[in-house]
């Protein structure tokens, strides 16, 4: 993400990173006004929807990685909860009504400042039509999952462990993260 240039706030060139009094991080501050601009992570939402024991994922149409496959999740945008982010880019991406059971997973990637909340959902409604950021979307039985395509290493992760629990009829809820290139999900 580039670094802003001008204070939001009063609109001078003076941003500067320094540590402001009683925090605990730099941050970028106006020389100016005394603004302080924080940068956060991002948080990503999705979830796992399953229907008679299959499974939908969409194919990225985007970058990054265009052509691999993924659960249906982005960005979550400002003045929504994490469920509604969730349900919306079921929706964008697959043309998929979705309900949320429970939460199932949170993971972070603090190379990339990004957190990734997933969701376990059924379908209420499946339209056929996805949007323009998805190539292909469908269901798949888990032997017929795309493993060796999946977007990232922790979605495959997340979703072979839910393949596992489903079969076993418990579900846990996990935390992780990707600081040693690993993820590590913790019951």
């Amino acid at each position: 993400m580039p670094t802003p240039r001008f204070c939001p706030q009063c609109g001078t060139a003076d941003l500067r990173l320094q540590q402001p009094p009683g925090d605990t991080h730099e941050r970028l501050m106006c020389g100016g006004c005394g603004y302080i601009h924080y940068v956060n992570p991002k948080i990503i939402a999705g979830c796992i929807i399953e229907r008679d024991g299959e499974y939908l994922l969409c194919q990225r149409a985007i970058a990054p990685r265009p052509g691999t496959w993924t659960l249906p999740a982005g960005f979550m945008e400002s003045g929504e909860t994490t469920e509604q982010a969730a349900l919306r880019e079921v929706w964008e991406e697959t043309g998929v009504r979705a309900e949320i059971v429970s939460p199932y997973s949170i993971f972070s990637v603090p190379k990339i400042s990004e957190v990734y909340i997933v969701f376990r959902a059924i379908a209420t409604e499946i339209t056929g039509e996805y949007g323009p950021e998805t190539m292909d979307c469908r269901f798949f039985a888990p032997q017929d999952i795309p493993w060796d395509s999946i977007y990232y290493p922790a979605i495959r992760q997340i979703l072979e462990r839910y393949i596992e629990e489903r079969t076993a009829g418990v579900y846990g809820i996990y935390m992780g993260n990707d600081d040693s290139g690993k993820v590590h999900f913790i019951r």
